[in-house]
């Protein structure tokens, strides 16, 4: 079973660079092996894109330009956020323990326990969001590495929920079927559900008494891991080619909505043979699909070939609960939506 209820260890991260935020976490889940870890931080003005999301398509370039937003693309699945420093971001680190136990809710209760404390009525809803009163105040992703897993998420608290619909783009797909259509309608700031005045400051040390307890263990990175976070900045999120990805032509595009999020294949196609392929969208996956893509260049472009393929891989890490056959489906109807 995952442990959170153990006795946390504390950090923050002393920044609010994304990129160096986001070194930060993935050396902490990397290399502190032992003990749930929560870590509370903030990025100022940025967006931060899906491991496997495509990401011109998720943001407006000309007002992120004119505002100077930095885009950077984290390891964990799920779709596009924009930060200011009117949210709050959390991370739990901690064993692996049963995969089976890592449902959004055992990580959420202490988020929506935390937010009762204040006398807010919050829920989980759909496949990794929080909501106030039907409005999304959190979204949620996770990360299996050597044992460990990283749970994280926002937490909206006094955001420019405006600037959030300027400056990311929706997939029209993932509005199918919603009440409203508009961003802006579909999300809230915790502090407007307040009865109390409340700055960002105070949400903060409240996030840290309720989620890491008066007996949390408090805990800092020393020089020479601060200078390995500020590698993994330099070398990884400061680099266009990993906040943008790289791209090829590609022939073949199919794309559809599934109960797990929006899946597209990208493919190089020559001869009937896979050259290469991508997957792209805001599933929820917990480790890259590269070993995948891999696997399946070189093989005929065949449905049961493809789905022998498939089976040799634990499809819910790298896909979240879209399934096997939903995947062949997206790649070979003959149309996309």
């Amino acid at each position: 079973m995952t442990q959170i209820g153990k006795r946390v260890i504390y950090m923050e991260t002393g920044s609010t660079n994304p990129a160096f935020n986001l070194a930060y976490e993935e050396y902490v889940l990397k290399n502190r092996r032992e003990g749930t870890v929560l870590i509370l931080w903030q990025n100022a003005n940025a967006i931060i894109v899906g491991r496997n999301q495509d990401t011109e398509a998720e943001i407006n370039r000309e007002m992120v330009d004119r505002l100077g937003i930095q885009v950077i693309r984290r390891e964990t699945g799920g779709g596009a956020v924009y930060h200011d420093l009117g949210n709050i971001n959390y991370s739990f680190i901690t064993d692996l323990g049963n995969p089976e136990d890592l449902h959004l809710k055992l990580f959420a209760e202490p988020i929506v326990r935390a937010l009762g404390e204040l006398g807010i009525r919050a829920e989980v809803s759909g496949r990794n969001d929080i909501v106030i009163d039907d409005r999304k105040v959190s979204g949620t992703a996770q990360r299996i590495e050597n044992g460990r897993i990283l749970h994280h998420g926002t937490l909206l608290f006094r955001s420019d929920l405006a600037k959030i619909q300027d400056v990311l783009r929706v997939d029209p797909l993932k509005m199918r079927g919603k009440k409203s259509t508009s961003v802006k309608s579909r999300i809230g700031n915790i502090a407007d559900y307040l009865s109390c005045s409340m700055d960002v400051t105070e949400f903060m040390k409240h996030l840290k008494r309720s989620l890491a307890g008066e007996d949390a263990i408090p805990a800092t990175l020393d020089f020479r891991e601060r200078n390995e976070v500020q590698k993994i900045m330099r070398d990884k999120y400061s680099r266009r080619e990993w906040n943008t990805g790289k791209t090829f032509r590609a022939g073949f595009r199919r794309k559809k909505r599934w109960d797990g999020g929006i899946l597209e294949v990208a493919a190089q196609i020559d001869g009937g043979r896979i050259c290469k392929i991508r997957f792209i969208g805001d599933f929820l996956s917990r480790r890259p699909n590269d070993d995948l893509c891999s696997a399946l260049e070189g093989h005929r472009f065949d449905m049961e070939e493809c789905r022998e393929v498939l089976t040799g891989f634990m499809l819910e890490d790298l896909f979240g609960s879209i399934e096997a056959e939903e995947i062949l489906d997206t790649m070979f109807s003959e149309e996309s939506e």
